[in-house]
């Protein structure tokens, strides 16, 4: 070992043992604390395939059941609040608010915990309430905002105001139930908080699907029996918090105290990553403004495609960011820099392994895809046509979204918040540019496509600064696992669109509902099956985890 003199320090057995013992344990604890984000992602992931999968019947019988001006105006209305909610809750909140209360925590203690959640959510509770009352005030203005070009449709625009009126206390609970998330998390009870959200699903199930009738038969527009679905779902996933919140003692009345500390530091980080967000959903703004002046349907199917991306990034990469934060948030704090980087690394390994899975399925087979899922009802060729186009535009950046989440969450558990506000702002620029290029061409597939366009830039500058910010960014082994998981994915994806192709019947033959589902489930089944042969083959670690993972639970049992 080197002195501080230049010269040469023998090194006894002594030392060498506690060195050895120190990697050792370092190396037990970041082994640990993988397998810690792997089994909670996994609680995550469970709960999250639960409400995606009952989201996904939702949508089928939105499609069915209604014809595209309603689809069209319902995915404007929803699209408001849950903006401001992603905006004001889950964003401001997840990303401002955790980080604090997990230092709190640590530093302070649960008692000093407690009363900061206390403080917070009086703020937050004030805040939602006048945002959902300004909302529903100044709902033509917003829906003016989102989706000017419905005025040229008759009755198209007062639909829409007349939804986001009955949508936008709808924030009110969302905004509640993302502080309850933040408390449940920090304490690593993912169990109420990956369930909860299904219950907006069966909420859409039992009244979105039964009151249209009921509505229409007493001069109601059938439409509001989604509003009412979604307002029904929203309580139903606040109330479910309160067991969970009672049990770690974060159910006590709130407070107003603005002078906390924590209060303050929470709304110190929360203005760069208000900035931040709004910057991203101002390419919301801009994009549904592109396809309201589009031609009818193109909400709906830019809507739909963007659905199926959620899909796999709601169920596994939203587990992976919600599994890993408060871990990245606790390494943060304590000022371990090099366990935040092998930790990151982890969660970025593992999400590629999901999302560029995802990309190669929805880009190589998004007509089967689509055919089996949604063509039924109302939902004709020319929407199968529509959507499937929309769905391997936007589909080509779901790997892209998913390595930027993995990476905001390393920015903002180092306290970070305005690096990715540059970066947004950088990203705004590019999609705007690309929307105004590609839209006059493609259409709402143009907008789809500067939306993946923009959001490799975003990806590519957060990388390339992150690296002044940690250590080490494990860049080779990030490459090497995901080109493993290209290979599979791409195998998989030409063998599937093959065998779909081949499986497909001619138009003119009047397919039945059968004939029109066997592509997509063969496809995709042989998709899955070269996927995770050419994985194995190719020692993908993350594949090699999994099964590794299963063969111990099987011996346990």
């Amino acid at each position: 070992m080197t002195s501080l003199g230049g010269g040469v320090e023998e090194v006894g057995p002594e030392t060498r043992q506690i060195g050895a013992s120190g990697v050792e344990d370092a190396s037990v604890r970041l082994v640990s604390e993988q397998r810690k984000i792997t089994g909670r992602a996994g609680i995550v992931a469970l709960g999250t395939l639960l409400s995606r999968s009952l989201g996904l019947g939702r949508d089928q019988a939105i499609a069915a059941l209604f014809p595209r001006a309603v689809t069209d105006a319902f995915f404007v209305a929803f699209l408001i609040p849950n903006v401001l909610r992603q905006l004001l809750a889950e964003g401001a909140v997840q990303n401002a608010v955790l980080p604090v209360l997990a230092k709190i925590r640590e530093t302070e203690g649960d008692d000093a915990a407690r009363r900061f959640f206390r403080a917070a959510r009086g703020l937050s509770l004030s805040v939602l309430f006048l945002v959902s009352v300004l909302g529903v005030a100044f709902a033509p203005f917003l829906v003016s905002l989102f989706a000017e070009g419905y005025k040229g449709y008759p009755g198209q625009f007062e639909r829409t105001v007349r939804l986001t009126r009955w949508l936008f206390p709808y924030i009110f609970c969302m905004g509640t139930a993302a502080l309850g998330v933040a408390a449940l998390n920090t304490y690593q009870r993912f169990v109420a908080t990956s369930f909860a959200p299904a219950l907006l699903n069966v909420s859409f199930i039992a009244l979105g699907l039964g009151l249209p009738g009921y509505l229409g038969a007493h001069g109601y527009d059938p439409a509001l029996a989604l509003a009412i679905a979604v307002l029904g779902g929203g309580v139903l996933q606040m109330v479910a918090q309160w067991p969970s919140l009672k049990a770690i003692g974060f159910f006590s009345m709130p407070t107003l105290e603005l002078g906390h500390p924590g209060v303050r530091e929470a709304l110190r980080r929360m203005g760069p990553v208000l900035i931040g967000m709004g910057v991203y959903y101002v390419d919301v703004v801009l994009a549904r403004r592109f396809l309201a002046q589009l031609a009818p349907g193109s909400q709906s199917y830019f809507g739909w495609a963007l659905r199926l991306c959620d899909f796999p990034q709601g169920i596994f990469i939203m587990a992976l960011q919600s599994a890993a934060l408060p871990s990245l948030s606790r390494l943060a704090a304590r000022g371990d820099r090099d366990e935040l980087g092998r930790t990151f690394a982890f969660g970025m390994r593992l999400t590629l392994f999901v999302a560029v899975t995802a990309t190669a399925l929805l880009v190589g087979l998004a007509e089967p895809i689509v055919v089996l899922l949604f063509q039924r009802g109302e939902f004709d060729a020319e929407s199968v046509r529509g959507t499937s186009h929309a769905l391997m535009a936007q589909g080509l950046g779901i790997w892209l979204v998913a390595a930027v989440r993995q990476l905001v969450s390393v920015y903002y558990a180092l306290g970070d918040t305005r690096t990715p506000v540059v970066v947004a702002a950088m990203d705004l620029c590019v999609f705007v540019v690309l929307a105004l290029v590609l839209r006059g061409h493609l259409g709402h597939v143009g907008v789809g496509l500067a939306v993946t366009g923009s959001s490799a830039v975003q990806m590519l500058l957060l990388w390339r600064l992150l690296r002044f910010k940690l250590p080490r960014l494990h860049t080779r082994e990030i490459a090497n696992s995901a080109l493993r998981t290209l290979l599979a994915a791409l195998s998989g994806a030409v063998s599937g669109a093959f065998v779909a192709h081949a499986f497909t019947p001619q138009p003119t033959s009047h397919p039945g509902a059968l004939a029109r589902a066997v592509p997509g489930l063969a496809g995709c089944a042989v998709f899955l099956g070269v996927f995770a042969i050419v994985a194995y083959i190719a020692r993908s670690p993350e594949l090699i985890s999994l099964v590794n993972a299963l063969r111990r639970r099987r011996a346990r049992d």
